[in-house]
């Protein structure tokens, strides 16, 4: 395992570095995205003004409070609980994310499925997990809510976040097509086959 610190946005040749089971935390700047704001960007053609170029996005809905914009909190909202949702129904959107805004890294819950991978293969991606209930602790790695797009699907926004020491995360599918969820899913096939001999039963 090698931990990795990634400052954002950040190339292919940085992505390619990281390989399954390595740590990674990241810096600088942190997009946030759930279904209605890819659903609206890919299927219902709305443009964002964000550069996704070499960025990381998490699949997330904020619960965030309306504020008066100062600079603590540039775009009128304050954080309150920034967790992380479950990524695999958002499978068919990983390709699009990649070749039409150029995103590198996706943050998310319980891993993406086959087209994800071979997105990350063919376009140099990863896609980091992280441990599902830590919405509290994630949120102290927000600094701010820097700007926010597409804010009438709110809290399905488009979101900016100013983040520092943002992990670690775990690098759950790589680049080269390795998947840690794949490798666990075969022993876990392999342990329920051997007790299922041991007890003569058939599988």
């Amino acid at each position: 395992m090698t931990e990795h610190n990634l400052s954002l946005p950040c190339s292919e040749e940085d992505v390619r570095k990281l390989r399954v089971g390595d740590q990674v935390i990241l810096q600088d700047t942190l997009f946030g995205i759930r279904d209605a704001t890819q659903i609206h960007m890919f299927d219902r053609g709305r443009k964002t003004k964000f550069d996704l170029r070499g960025h990381a996005v998490i699949h997330t809905a904020p619960n965030v409070k309306t504020v008066a914009a100062c600079d603590d909190y540039p775009a009128g909202y304050a954080p309150v609980c920034i967790g992380t949702t479950t990524s695999a129904r958002m499978e068919r959107f990983t390709r699009p994310l990649m070749e039409r805004y150029g995103v590198r890294v996706i943050i998310g819950k319980g891993g993406l499925l086959a087209e994800s991978q071979n997105a990350f293969r063919d376009l140099g991606g990863v896609y980091l997990a992280i441990v599902g209930g830590a919405a509290a602790l994630e949120t102290t790695w927000i600094e701010k809510i820097e700007d926010v797009d597409l804010d009438d699907l709110n809290p399905e926004s488009l979101w900016k976040f100013k983040i520092k020491d943002f992990g670690p995360l775990l690098v759950a599918m790589d680049s080269y097509g390795d998947s840690l969820y794949r490798v666990v899913n075969e022993r876990a096939s392999d342990r329920r086959a051997a007790a299922l001999a041991s007890l003569r039963v058939v599988g």
